[in-house]
């Protein structure tokens, strides 16, 4: 590269995360920034805790390029740790509370971790079997009294902090994240600084965030979407309120007392939101903005959720590949007078290309199914250490998401299913949201989940497991000839399973693997 090149390249970088923290906190030093359960800080103290824990992790010789990881419930120390690892040019790996122990200690070997933070609320095991896969892990710290830890907060309480500055570059990775892992070892995806940053401020432009400063309740695991949003909640002067775990009544009465106005929740919290019979005693005429995904969810519910919250629904749709904002659904987009578009994900949005290919990488027609394929600075670097599934990922020059969607005739896409869930009966591809969204619609069901049972006459037999509203009754027969007059004869279940509940991963989506290995059994 010559100088003029060199040059060139550093006056057009993009910001990174850290600039995105220190911006905040100065712009907003005197407003309320964070509150968990226990303890809430104004900018200017989140900003002083971010400075001790930065002192801190310098004193466990942590330096830019290290990797660190954190095993945390939702409390403002976590988040103080998250922005000063940004800030130092740490490698910030999640490990989410509610994965096995042999996840976390192969993520923190995988990852390369020097330092691994952990809650004593969360952990399940001793501290030192983190490091049975890890030989480069150095140190061990609590949030608290550990054994075979440090106490961070103790040490943090006892230094000296300095002034916080930015030491990260924008083509540094600030995020090494760890798929699910539902086909094997999960994998390393690698977020860059400026990758970050831009989904920040994406994010900010397409969720019609609410009017004025967000007060945003993350009650999902920060570890995964929620925490993404703290950032951006931050960029425009609002408030973060942390909890964990989802209960209707909890919800209810945190979103009131809080004056809540932006949240996020997965389908099946909404669903149970939806079926709270006390939820009308709740004030909750603040909540502006309800943003939901990581799973689909059905027309019928959220026409639902439209008649009780009005024009709060905002849907993403990303992967941790691409982060959040592949596409969006916004709150215009939600009619209940084009119910079609109730199924939609939405439009692309700006800064990301989209391609619906087939398996030759040609682009399908409208209305025809094919794969969601990208092209986007929100596009992760590499999958770590692992060249040949980066490869597989991106063959033709497109991130491959493995969903697959159909194009309508204005551009609105709308996702079929995951490649891998299709279930082929009888020679024909049957996508199980097609069977579930059908299902739904009997005024008995409250959630239904379908997957493929091998069959010796069909192939794969279309088997659906479904959990019934409170004190109703189901009938097998009834549902199956719904869903043939809905959909046909080819999507009707073999069989119908009514179940108690549904069993979720660790993200609330349904788990569908967990479902086979129960079929299986049977």
């Amino acid at each position: 590269m010559t100088h003029t090149q060199d040059t060139t390249s550093l006056i057009s970088e993009t910001g990174t995360m850290g600039r995105i923290i220190l911006s905040a906190i100065a712009r907003y030093a005197a407003r309320e920034a964070l509150a968990d359960d226990y303890v809430r800080w104004t900018y200017r103290e989140l900003g002083e805790q971010i400075a001790r824990a930065v002192a801190v992790l310098q004193e466990q010789g942590l330096k830019r390029g290290d990797g660190i990881a954190i095993l945390s419930s939702n409390r403002n120390e976590a988040v103080a740790v998250e922005h000063a690892a940004m800030l130092m040019g740490l490698r910030y790996t999640a490990l989410h509370p509610l994965a096995a122990k042999d996840t976390h200690a192969y993520v923190v070997g995988d990852a390369e971790v020097a330092a691994v933070v952990v809650d004593p609320r969360v952990l399940a095991y001793p501290a030192a079997d983190l490091r049975s896969q890890a030989p480069k892990l150095r140190a061990t710290l609590s949030f608290g009294p550990l054994d075979g830890a440090t106490d961070i907060l103790a040490a943090m309480a006892k230094v000296t902090p300095q002034p916080i500055k930015d030491e990260g570059r924008p083509r540094d990775l600030v995020r090494l994240l760890y798929t699910g892992g539902t086909t094997g070892r999960p994998k390393g995806v690698a977020l860059r600084h400026d990758t970050m940053a831009i989904t920040t401020v994406l994010q900010a432009s397409e969720w019609d965030l609410p009017d004025g400063a967000p007060r945003f309740l993350a009650l999902t695991p920060i570890s995964h979407a929620s925490g993404a949003m703290i950032p951006t909640v931050l960029m425009q002067g609002g408030f973060v309120r942390l909890t964990q775990g989802f209960a209707s009544d909890r919800f209810c009465k945190i979103a009131e007392a809080e004056r809540i106005s932006m949240t996020f929740l997965v389908p099946t919290m909404i669903y149970v939101l939806l079926d709270y019979p006390d939820m009308a005693k709740h004030d909750l005429a603040s909540l502006q903005t309800i943003i939901y995904g990581a799973a689909p969810i059905t027309p019928q519910r959220l026409k639902a959720g439209l008649a009780a919250f009005g024009s709060a629904f905002v849907q993403l749709y990303g992967q941790t590949e691409c982060p959040n904002c592949i596409t969006t659904l916004r709150k215009v987009d939600h009619d209940p007078e084009r119910p079609e578009l109730l199924k939609s994900c939405g439009m692309p949005s700006p800064l990301v290309q989209v391609a619906l290919l087939d398996s030759e990488l040609n682009e399908v027609a409208p209305g025809q199914p094919g794969e969601i394929c990208v092209r986007s600075p929100l596009v992760m670097a590499e999958y770590w250490k692992n060249p040949a599934a980066t490869q597989e990922a991106f063959r033709g020059g497109w991130l491959h998401t493995g969903d697959v969607a159909i194009r309508n005739g204005d551009g609105y896409l709308t996702i079929v299913d995951r490649t891998k869930d299709m279930i082929i009966s009888g020679g024909f591809n049957v996508y199980p949201s097609e069977v579930e969204s059908a299902l739904l619609q009997h005024r008995n069901v409250s959630q239904a989940c379908v997957i493929g049972v091998p069959d010796e006459k069909w192939g794969e037999a279309v088997t659906a497991y479904v959990v019934l509203k409170a004190g109703a009754s189901g009938d097998a027969d009834a549902l199956k000839a719904l869903v043939k007059a809905e959909r046909g004869a080819v999507w009707s279940p073999k069989t119908v399973h009514f179940v108690d509940a549904i069993p979720l991963t660790a993200l609330g989506k349904i788990d569908r693997k967990a479902l086979r290995a129960i079929a299986l059994k049977g």
